[in-house]
């Protein structure tokens, strides 16, 4: 299934075998929706994943698929990318060549936010591609079941841990290293950087981020597995 999709206000274009449709990601948004219907409330699903996963085009297909399927509760993504510190900031305390390391974001105001989202109305940011900054209240939260995805929300330091808290269920993708490093380092390439840059950024930078996410995350409720072409299977399904 080809699909356009928007994301972080870029258009995208997208495919999702058919199969997987039917047997992966329709019987999840199925659970989504029985589990929201049973809270009365927003269910709040942690999809986690080191970056190369394609955590972020999953999502809004969800969404999309959530809104174009009869019988499903709508989904809507937030994004965790808003609570990143500000560029200030990460200057005062000499972070900003680490932007997107997990000390690099504020985890007492994604809490807070998190906490909020159970109340009906709540907003949350969004990090602006053109300031390289977050925006405050940018995204009005109307979902049933609300998707909240990034790198660090099972990261087991303290205060991430805290976050568990808040959250209904917990998905995690895992992939293979080697193809993490091959889709990232193509990803920079394609945004113009040199063959040698993008190994050197993925060498300072993404390539440690994979290595946390991967060795420092705590167990999800539910392990899915990205293959080499980048599909999705899944590992496990607690119920």
């Amino acid at each position: 299934m080809n699909v356009t999709l928007t994301i972080n206000g870029l258009i995208t274009q997208a495919f999702f075998p058919q199969h997987d449709i039917g047997q992966l990601h329709l019987p999840l948004l199925q659970r989504f929706s029985a589990q929201q219907r049973q809270l009365h409330r927003p269910l709040i699903v942690f999809l986690v994943a080191p970056p190369g996963t394609g955590k972020s085009t999953l999502s809004a297909f969800w969404q999309t698929l959530s809104t174009e399927t009869a019988g499903l509760v709508p989904v809507q993504t937030l994004p965790m990318d808003g609570f990143h510190r500000r560029n200030a900031w990460l200057d005062a305390h000499h972070l900003r060549q680490k932007k997107g390391a997990a000390e690099t974001f504020d985890v007492d105001k994604l809490r807070d936010a998190l906490i909020d989202l159970r109340t009906p109305g709540s907003r949350w940011p969004e990090y602006s591609r053109t300031l390289h900054e977050p925006v405050e209240d940018a995204i009005h939260v109307t979902a049933p079941v609300l998707i909240v995805e990034g790198n660090w929300l099972l990261l087991k330091d303290e205060g991430w841990r805290e976050l568990a808290s808040y959250c209904d269920l917990s998905i995690f993708i895992h992939a293979s290293p080697d193809d993490l490093r091959g889709r990232l380092i193509d990803r920079k390439i394609r945004g113009g950087l040199t063959p040698q840059q993008a190994g050197d950024f993925y060498a300072a930078t993404d390539g440690p981020n994979v290595t946390r996410v991967l060795q420092d995350s705590r167990q999800a409720d539910i392990m899915l597995e990205m293959t080499s072409d980048g599909s999705y299977h899944m590992q496990v399904y607690k119920k």
